[in-house]
């Protein structure tokens, strides 16, 4: 039986010792906190594992795992005492997101016999591993190596050092930005979290991943990364330091941005009641605007079984939205999510028009016309002439003020925020965004209608780019800034992303689906409402969009298209 050792028992320590007795090793944890030895034993007692507070006690171990904190300093001393304790051919296993393996294993003393070990969510919960290996590493002790990933259950990947150290900076600039809006107060953490995770469609919410890996492991790196880089990006977030301050490290002293039970596992958040006040009756709804996102709401609510009304700049516009939307509704019969009465009786809910005359028995209506101030200002004052008293206007922007949207109208308290994000019938998340005039029936009214609609409702101030796009472009435009500080390339640090954190694309490949010219006029928007001026857009952005190198819509963007694909 293979006897390892791990030293310092926090969320990967703490993780790696519970996948390898899980698989069979005998396992001898090492920490100097007592409550650390305390909590690990009472989550993970079992024959095979001992516990201890002395290197001297890992003397017979074949293999010793360092998962300490992100510091040079302490690994470097503990690789060297581990060197002088341990047995003649010991191999040890340094874990580090962003530190020199190499250097690592020179200054242990023993550069034979180190290895890198790079997670980049702890185990169980990340089950990817790369071993970076160096010119210096016996073929022994990688194959010891080799072995402990087996026995740790985990997926061997061939990443490299240096995509997942880019793919790894690039996340925690991430987390670190949603750190600070979650510092602001602009929104929950619980709201923080499932925005980015329905609208990125992550395994995990930013808030709950820095819980997995550790608050003062990230801490650390991003110290680190700040050192090295001087981008103020990595400036670790004053709440940060607050809450490793104050203990909160996340899953493994069971308190971070979450809670966490004697197990490790996630507790259900509090119930905090959405609003003060009570939801106004929704009979029918209307919708101005017959482009994608128009005729994608409006599909959503005659499913749901709302008369809706659908409102186009023409007769050809709205036909042809019908026409759309009835085919969407076929497609659902022949994949058997809907059966054809079904879809005829949803049909019956629908109705176009030309005129905003047409809204005037609605109870809701959803603006969704084009991102420009003077449009949706005389679209809105369109409806509000004719909709009734107490009719709830809502408007989808994603980049104007919500505020100047309700001042358009004589009803700034009848005016809401819904951000649905494209394609509407299939994503899940809607930002709902109310202005310092926003009723509180009307908040109620709108996470009803959301909850109704089987979408998710997240809660955010009027702001430019509210969570989503506030967090994801800057981090897009970071991957672009990060082609010409490294030599990593676009495949490399798309395949990293995806492999070591599980997103469903990395950002390049996401840049090119969403439009590079679209996502430079989001970050010049950002840009301009910033008091800094950033998140400045690359320049390598604009030029891409100077050349007309637009992304998948025109064949070439940071990467060739097969259109026909």
């Amino acid at each position: 039986m293979l006897v390892i050792g791990v030293v310092g028992l926090g969320s990967l320590g703490e993780g790696l010792t519970k996948v390898l007795l899980a698989n069979g090793a005998e396992v001898i944890g090492v920490d100097s906190e007592l409550d650390v030895l305390a909590r690990v034993h009472d989550r993970l007692s079992c024959p095979r594992l001992s516990l201890a507070t002395e290197l001297v006690d890992l003397k017979r171990a074949d293999l010793v795992i360092e998962a300490l904190p992100e510091d040079f300093g302490i690994k470097e001393s503990v690789l060297r005492q581990l060197v002088d304790q341990c047995a003649p051919g010991t191999v040890f296993l340094t874990t580090t997101p962003t530190l020199s393996v190499a250097r690592l294993a020179i200054a242990s003393g023993a550069p034979d016999r180190v290895v890198g070990l790079r997670y980049t969510i702890p185990p169980p919960h990340g089950r990817h591993v790369s071993l970076i290996g160096t010119a210096m590493a016996s073929a022994e002790a990688c194959h010891l190596a080799r072995k402990a990933v087996r026995l740790a259950g985990a997926e061997l990947v061939s990443l490299g050092g240096r995509p997942v150290e880019a793919a790894t900076a690039l996340l925690y600039a991430c987390m670190n930005r949603t750190m600070n809006l979650a510092d602001e107060g602009y929104a929950t953490v619980e709201d923080l979290d499932a925005a980015l995770k329905l609208g990125c469609g992550l395994k995990f919410g930013p808030l709950h991943l820095l819980d997995l890996i550790g608050l003062d492991t990230v801490r650390s790196a991003l110290r680190h990364l700040h050192d090295t880089t001087g981008d103020d990006s990595y400036v670790p977030s004053p709440l940060l330091d607050r809450m490793v301050a104050d203990g909160r490290l996340g899953r493994k002293t069971g308190r971070g941005f979450h809670r966490y039970d004697d197990r490790g596992e996630l507790l259900p958040p509090p119930r905090n009641r959405v609003s003060d006040g009570e939801p106004r009756e929704i009979r029918a709804a209307g919708v101005v605007g017959a482009g994608l996102m128009g005729r994608g709401i409006a599909e959503i609510l005659v499913v749901a079984g709302i008369p809706t009304t659908l409102v186009a700049r023409s007769a050809e516009k709205a036909e042809a939205a019908r026409e759309r939307i009835c085919s969407s509704l076929t497609r659902l019969v022949q994949k058997g999510r809907m059966s054809e009465q079904d879809r005829q009786d949803v049909l019956a809910r629908l109705t176009v028009g030309t005129s905003c005359e047409a809204l005037a028995g609605a109870d809701i209506v959803i603006e969704a016309v084009a991102e420009d101030m003077a449009v949706k200002s005389a679209v809105l004052q369109g409806i509000d002439a004719v909709v009734k008293p107490g009719a709830i206007i809502a408007t989808t922007t994603s980049s104007l003020s919500v505020t100047a949207c309700a001042n358009a109208t004589s009803r700034p308290r009848d005016v809401i925020g819904l951000h649905f994000f494209n394609p509407a019938p299939v994503m899940k998340l809607v930002e709902i965004v109310r202005t310092e005039h926003t009723a509180d029936d009307v908040h109620a009214t709108a996470h009803a209608l959301v909850k109704w609609l089987r979408k998710t409702g997240v809660d955010c101030a009027d702001r430019v780019g509210f969570i989503v796009n506030h967090v994801l472009f800057p981090y897009l435009n970071d991957a672009i800034r990060m082609l010409g500080r490294t030599d990593v390339t676009v495949d490399e640090i798309d395949t990293a992303i995806v492999t070591a954190f599980h997103h469903p694309m990395g950002p390049f490949t996401l840049l090119d689906t969403i439009g590079l010219d679209v996502s430079l006029a989001i970050l010049e928007t950002l840009s301009a409402a910033s008091p800094t001026g950033e998140p400045a857009p690359a320049q390598e952005l604009r030029r891409l969009v100077e050349t007309g190198h637009l992304g998948q819509k025109t064949g070439s963007g940071f990467r060739l298209v097969n259109k026909g694909k």
